[in-house]
């Protein structure tokens, strides 16, 4: 498969941007080769710019779940665009998607839209520092919710990925009262209270992390931490910006039982635009400025096509709830495709998922804690990452992403898939 075209432009963008690209973990360092430049996309497919076709399973790292460029989102968008690209202004459209947001997520009684997970969780956290007058906050080692300084401490992701736990630049006096925790680990939640009396203002967590690979919660995991929470007058905070709207309509709260006090959103309440939203109770969220103390502002947050858009994936999501049942059917058959190609291979590795989204470990399982996943073959799956573009298979560059299914995706993409993924498996152990 030839990507001349991928090589030379990444060579151009390593001109004039840092690494060739925006995030890191696009760069495809982790994996060894050139990155893949997105042409266009549709359906379950991706092209590059060499016109290579790809089976995607990136879907913008979640926000397709109805696959690239559906009918239904494109009609009526450049008449959405001609109205105007940004305003400054409020519009009905904002009322209307918090309106679809609250409904469909009964904890969040009242929520802010913003332009990015990173600023939903940053002001999230705020917002739960200003109305309990605490400080301290713990967030769990492997869970990623963003670059804001606060947060970057041992984060998956991108900073997994390149050994960056705790990144340059980030002040030690910015991140002394951010406690971090084991996920799954509901003793070591309890120990930080007790360590630090009335101290914590809230527990950040993402119900499934996504961000050291798909690694579910334990059970009775969620559970604890609101009773932790509740007993200790701290805000449980879910970070649902992989998880909102792709496990269930409702989320990860709807599919474990679990009501947070407050949520952030990402992307796909945007449909794939740069979007995000943060909400919760309402006496918290009345914190928030101009109602409250707590001051947050955004030029861009709301923007109309953005809310345009979002609003038409959400109400399709909400009118076709059946479609959480195909996607958990059809990633239920793909998890059990990859299961026998790993038996007939005789591999120990271990597959874990999160309804739609799954992931293939280099290592023994179980995988259920950062200290798990540290302990993953990344040469290995690097090979194994190569050999499966080479067969016209897209997935995230990196041991520690997920792998998406959208609607998009059907049964035939899903058997040609696994078999690819089987070839490459067998591709990886020739060093």
């Amino acid at each position: 498969m030839k990507r001349d075209a991928s090589a030379a432009a990444y060579a151009r963008a390593c001109r004039v941007l840092p690494g060739g690209v925006n995030s890191p973990v696009r760069a495809f360092r982790a994996v060894g080769v050139p990155p893949v430049f997105a042409a266009r996309a549709r359906g379950s497919r991706v092209w590059d710019e060499d016109g290579n076709e790809y089976i995607d399973y990136i879907c913008s790292f979640g926000p397709m779940i109805f696959g690239h460029a559906p009918d239904f989102l494109l009609e009526g968008m450049e008449e959405a665009a001609a109205h105007g690209l940004s305003y400054g202004l409020p519009t009905v459209r904002e009322i209307e998607m918090a309106e679809q947001i609250t409904a469909a997520y009964p904890a969040a009684e009242m929520v802010r839209m913003v332009n990015s997970g990173t600023e939903a969780t940053m002001s999230a956290i705020r917002v739960a520092r200003g109305y309990t007058g605490r400080d301290k906050f713990i967030k769990f080692e492997g869970c990623y919710h963003g670059h804001s300084d606060c947060l970057l401490v041992q984060a998956g992701s991108g900073a997994l990925t390149y050994g960056v736990p705790t990144s340059p630049g980030v002040p030690a006096e910015v991140v002394r009262d951010t406690i971090v925790c084991r996920y799954n680990d509901l003793e070591s939640v309890r120990e930080a209270f007790v360590q630090n009396p009335g101290e914590i203002a809230a527990v950040i967590v993402e119900p499934v992390a996504g961000n050291m690979g798909v690694v579910p919660p334990k059970p009775g995991f969620l559970q604890g931490l609101r009773e932790i929470c509740t007993r200790e007058g701290a805000a449980l905070l879910f970070d649902e910006v992989i998880t909102g709207f792709r496990l269930a309509y409702g989320g990860a709260a709807e599919r474990f039982g679990v009501k947070p006090d407050l949520v952030c959103f990402g992307k796909i309440i945007g449909a794939g635009m740069p979007v995000g939203a943060y909400g919760g109770r309402r006496e918290l969220m009345e914190y928030v400025s101009p109602t409250g103390p707590v001051y947050q502002a955004g030029t861009l947050s709301g923007n109309p096509l953005a809310m345009f858009l979002g609003l038409r994936q959400l109400r399709m999501l909400e009118s076709r709830r059946e479609v959480y049942q195909e996607l958990e059917d059809n990633a239920a058959f793909f998890e059990s495709e990859l299961r026998a190609a790993l038996d007939r291979l005789g591999l120990p590795f271990c597959v874990n998922r999160a309804g739609s989204i799954l992931s293939l470990f280099f290592t023994q399982g179980p995988v259920e804690s950062y200290d798990d996943v540290s302990r993953c073959d990344t040469e290995r799956f690097a090979r194994y990452d190569r050999a499966l573009l080479e067969r016209g298979v897209l997935a995230a560059p990196s041991q520690f992403e997920a792998l998406f299914l959208s609607a998009a995706h059907s049964r035939n993409d899903l058997a040609r898939t696994a078999r690819a993924m089987e070839e490459a498996l067998a591709a990886s152990a020739e060093g």
